[in-house]
């Protein structure tokens, strides 16, 4: 009888996915607080995720790319660039702004190169009757030239105050909590398989 110990050990496929999760408005008045809310709840009930919530608003990075940075904004990047790096997946939370994303969130994606890189990206927008899809597929572009590769399915929330109360509680959450759970599950295959592929071996840019 082989009598060998088998290892409780978690392997890279079964350890949770750790998923940054990126508000990327910092605007007075925003309606990001409520989205991220509702889309870390669901999150929450998905197996194998742990989320790191990084809204650009507290990340208070430098604007401008070319900019030197001093010792307080070079702190702030790099406490920022840790948390990208630690992150298996992103989930990037935008509205739209003049048909594209935010600024902020354009030099958070620009401060940083190696943290993005094989690693996958999905993402929730909201705005007006666009729904914030016009955002998404400029950064679908930002992304590639990142080497990430972004999830097909999105979550997007047209005329987005209207379908909440007062208490950010969605008011009909059947169509989006599915287009949630679609979201997650692909970024769950893509970041388990890229995660394996970079053990296995690094990649190289």
């Amino acid at each position: 009888m082989d009598t060998t110990a088998t290892s409780t050990q978690p392997t890279a496929s079964t350890t949770p996915l750790k998923v940054a999760v990126i508000l990327g408005s910092n605007r007075e008045g925003r309606f990001g607080p409520v989205i991220a809310d509702w889309f870390l709840a669901r999150a929450a009930r998905h197996p194998g995720v742990e989320t790191d919530l990084i809204d650009v608003a507290e990340a208070d990075l430098p604007t401008a790319i070319t900019f030197r940075p001093g010792p307080e904004e070079a702190a702030r990047i790099g406490a920022v660039s840790e948390r990208l790096a630690a992150a298996d997946a992103f989930v990037v939370l935008t509205p739209e702004y003049n048909h594209s994303f935010p600024a902020p969130l354009k030099s958070l994606i620009d401060w940083h190169g190696p943290e993005w890189h094989a690693k996958p990206v999905a993402f929730v927008s909201y705005g007006g009757i666009s729904g914030g899809l016009r955002a998404v597929e400029q950064l679908r572009q930002v992304f590639a030239e990142l080497h990430t590769v972004t999830v097909r399915d999105t979550v997007s929330f047209h005329n987005a105050g209207a379908l909440f109360d007062d208490t950010g509680r969605h008011l009909e959450p059947g169509p989006a909590d599915a287009a949630a759970k679609t979201l997650l599950d692909q970024l769950v295959w893509w970041g388990a398989a890229l995660r394996d592929a970079r053990n296995l071996r690094p990649y190289g840019a």
